[in-house]
C-alpha cells in the first residue's frame, strides 16, 4: 500500500523528533497535501531549485531535505525570489517538501553518527550532551591510529568531491586515533573537541576561532564543505524511512540527490604558495 504525505512525515519525525530541534529552528512538513499519495521520495541537503528540478524530472512525489527553506517568517512566497520559486515549482508539480534540520543532527543516530562511521569512526558518543543519549556531535575511536595526513586523505576520500577539499591544521605527521566530528558548522564546539579527541572534523571553520585553538594546544583540525559533511546522513536518513514504512505495510523508495549543492564552484591553488609554504 501507498503511503501518504502525512504518513511519510509522521515517519521522519518518529526518527527525528521535532522537539530535539533548537528553538530557532524549522522543521517539519514545509509545503504539499497531507493526503497526497506519496511512492517516490527524494532526499537532499539543500531544497534549492537544481534538487527541485531533480524531483520534477525524476518523477518524484516528495523530497525531504536537511536544511529548511525558510528560517524566518515571511509575508510573501511569490515567485519573485528563489525560495519563492522554489514553492511555485514544488506545489505545480505536485511535490511535497519536507525536512529534518537540528533534529536530525540531535538526533541518536543522527548528522553526526552518519559523518562518523563514514570516515570509519567507531563506538559514538555525543560530545555535547543534550539529553539522554542525544546531542549535538560525536566523538570515538578509529580502529587503528593513523597520521593526521592518512586521515586527512581518508576524509577526502570517503566524503563527496566538492571543490572546498579538505583543509587541515597540525601536524601531518602527528598520530590520530580519538577522532570528534560535527556535521555542518561545528565551531562552537571547538573546545568539547579539544578536552575529547586528537582530531576534529567539521565544516566552516572561522579563521580566528580555529588559530585561537590551536594556539591553545588545541586538537588537529580537518574542515570539510558543510554539504559534504552532512551528505552521509541521507542515505541512513533513506534506508530508515523505507524500512520503517515497510514496517507499517507501506511501500515507498527513497533516493539520495547526487546533485552537489555545495556554493562553491571551483577552487584555484595560490599562486605564489611556494614563497610561503613548505608544501611537503
Amino acid at each position: 500500500m501507498s503511503a501518504t504525505v502525512a504518513q511519510v512525515n509522521a515517519a521522519l519525525e518518529r526518527r527525528y523528533a521535532p522537539d530535539l530541534a533548537a528553538d530557532w529552528d524549522a522543521v517539519g512538513l514545509v509545503c504539499g497535501d497531507p493526503t497526497a499519495v506519496v511512492e517516490r521520495v527524494l532526499l537532499a541537503v539543500d531544497p534549492v531549485q537544481v534538487v527541485v528540478d531533480e524531483a520534477i524530472i525524476g518523477g518524484y512525489d516528495m523530497v525531504i531535505t536537511h536544511h529548511p527553506l525558510f528560517l524566518h517568517g515571511v509575508s510573501s512566497v511569490a515567485a519573485t525570489d528563489a525560495k519563492g520559486k522554489v514553492v511555485h515549482a514544488l506545489i505545480a508539480n505536485g511535490i511535497a517538501l519536507a525536512c529534518a534540520h537540528t533534529n536530525a543532527d540531535h538526533a541518536n543516530p543522527g548528522v553526526s553518527d552518519a559523518l562518523g562511521r563514514a570516515l570509519g569512526v567507531r563506538d559514538l558518543q555525543p560530545l555535547d550532551v543534550l539529553r539522554g543519549d542525544t546531542g549535538t556531535g560525536r566523538v570515538g575511536e578509529l580502529l587503528e591510529p593513523v597520521t593526521l595526513g592518512e586521515f586527512a586523505d581518508a576524509v577526502a576520500a570517503l566524503l563527496p568531491a566538492t571543490h572546498h577539499g579538505v583543509r587541515v591544521a597540525g601536524d601531518l605527521a602527528q598520530v590520530v586515533r580519538r577522532v570528534a566530528v560535527c556535521g555542518g558548522s561545528g565551531d562552537s564546539l571547538l573546545a568539547l573537541a579539544a578536552a575529547a579527541a586528537d582530531v576534529y572534523v567539521t565544516s566552516d571553520l572561522r579563521h580566528h576561532r580555529a588559530q585561537d585553538h590551536r594556539a591553545d594546544g588545541g586538537c588537529a583540525l580537518v574542515d570539510v564543505a558543510h554539504w559534504a559533511s552532512e551528505w552521509p546522513w541521507l542515505e541512513v536518513a533513506a534506508a530508515t524511512l523505507v524500512d520503517d514504512l515497510a514496517g507499517a505495510g507501506l511501500a515507498i523508495s527513497a533516493d539520495c540527490s547526487s546533485t552537489p549543492t555545495d556554493p562553491w564552484t571551483a577552487h584555484r591553488p595560490s599562486a605564489t604558495l611556494g614563497r610561503f609554504l613548505d608544501e611537503g
